[in-house]
């Protein structure tokens, strides 16, 4: 599975963006699917993750509440709506398909990871 992170970029802080990935090669439907970032000097870290079906979802507590992921298997792509964002989101955002078709924050669960897309909040 190719996956392929887009719709980062540059806004003020309380602002929203919303990322999607998208795969291609084959579909993601039975794939349990994850947004994770990476800051610089910083480890990567999971943001949230969503189900084969989209039924069941979770984030990561420093986003809770400001970030949302949800799913269009029809279109086989991911997105991830955040809002309210703070200087302290910054970071590459990384999209990745696990092995297992449930939601899992563990990054240790996917297998396949997109190139990333740049986010960043000014103050």
């Amino acid at each position: 599975v190719q996956l392929q992170a887009s719709g980062g970029g540059l806004v003020q802080a309380g602002g929203s963006l919303r990322l999607s990935c998208s795969a291609s090669t084959r579909a993601i439907s039975n794939n349990g699917m994850g947004w994770f970032r990476q800051a610089p000097g910083k480890e990567r870290e999971f943001v949230a993750a969503v189900d084969w079906r989209g039924s069941n979802a979770f984030s990561a507590d420093s986003v809770k509440g400001r970030f949302t992921i949800s799913r269009d298997n029809a279109k086989n792509t991911v997105y991830l709506q955040m809002n309210s964002l703070q200087p302290e989101d910054t970071a590459v955002y990384y999209c990745a398909a696990s092995l297992y078709a449930v939601a899992s924050g563990s990054s240790r669960n996917y297998r396949y990871w997109g190139q990333g897309t740049q986010v960043t909040v000014s103050s």
